[in-house]
């Protein structure tokens, strides 16, 4: 008995280093957030004046609304377009396919600060698609820049690929055997897709999904150099209160509400993971 307890006693001092950094570069700064989010700015005293003031006041909470509207947007269609780029990755084989099997990870690698400069320089009124459609005799403006189209845009070319490369792991563990099983007893295309494929990869495309809404809520590169002033991601509005205002409580507020949005999705992360089983049923 007295072993036993001397080894879980190691064991623990084995953890306990690791453990204090987690508590000290992790929690302690949610923590004291937290408690800063509940205090006023002035007294120091307890209240929920910053929490109230980003769904009270208009443009505050046309921000809050203009971010999930992009965020939902973004979700839907990367996870549609990388739904149908896996099937065709996983399903087609032909040249073409392993070419982009190949290169559609490439946009994982470029940094997103160049990836946005680019973006720009091709989309802006000003930009390449302008100048060859004056070369046609037109002059094309898409309006796409400090516009929710364009962040929506920018936002699909970084989590197409990422998407992409969840569910089509997932759909590589389906054998090749079930779905000539199906085949085999006379399932068409879309019977076989429906009621093979696609329930054996849902589980994936929801992970993806709940990723992919995780990285958006908080974004901030792409909002920063392609958003509008007004309304503005949850993102740049905490650096506005943080850097433009100081005031610290109302970002540690916003930050908290931030967390909460996350945490919805962070919540459908682990439902789905605890009932695996459910799934695979």
């Amino acid at each position: 008995m007295i072993k036993k307890i001397k080894e879980n006693c190691f064991a623990y001092l084995l953890v306990l280093p690791a453990f204090l950094v987690v508590m000290l570069v992790v929690a302690y700064p949610i923590v004291a957030a937290v408690i800063k989010s509940f205090q006023n700015s002035d007294t120091g005293k307890f209240t929920l004046e910053n929490y109230t003031f980003f769904f009270t006041e208009p443009v505050q909470r046309q921000n809050l609304l203009f971010t999930l509207l992009v965020v939902f947007a973004t979700v839907a269609i990367a996870i549609v377009l990388a739904y149908i780029l896996s099937l065709y990755l996983r399903f087609i084989k032909s040249p073409i396919s392993r070419v982009i099997g190949t290169l559609y990870l490439l946009p994982r690698f470029v940094p997103g600060l160049c990836a946005v400069y680019a973006m720009i320089t091709i989309i802006r009124d000003s930009g390449l698609i302008n100048r060859i459609s004056q070369v046609l005799g037109m002059d094309i403006k898409l309006g796409m820049m400090y516009h929710g189209s364009g962040l929506i845009m920018m936002n699909l070319w970084f989590n197409i690929p990422f998407a992409a490369l969840m569910i089509t792991a997932g759909l590589g563990t389906i054998p090749d055997s079930i779905i000539e099983a199906s085949y085999d007893v006379g399932a068409s295309k879309w019977k076989t897709f429906t009621t093979m494929i696609l329930p054996l990869s849902i589980k994936d495309v929801v992970i993806a999904a709940t990723f992919v809404f995780m990285s958006n809520v908080g974004s901030f590169t792409t909002p920063y150099l392609m958003g509008g002033n007004s309304p503005k991601m949850l993102g740049i509005a905490l650096f506005d209160q943080f850097n433009k205002y100081l005031n610290y409580e109302r970002a540690a507020a916003l930050s908290v509400i931030m967390f909460l949005i996350c945490a919805v999705s962070a919540g459908v992360y682990i439902y789905t993971n605890l009932h695996e089983d459910e799934w695979q049923k």
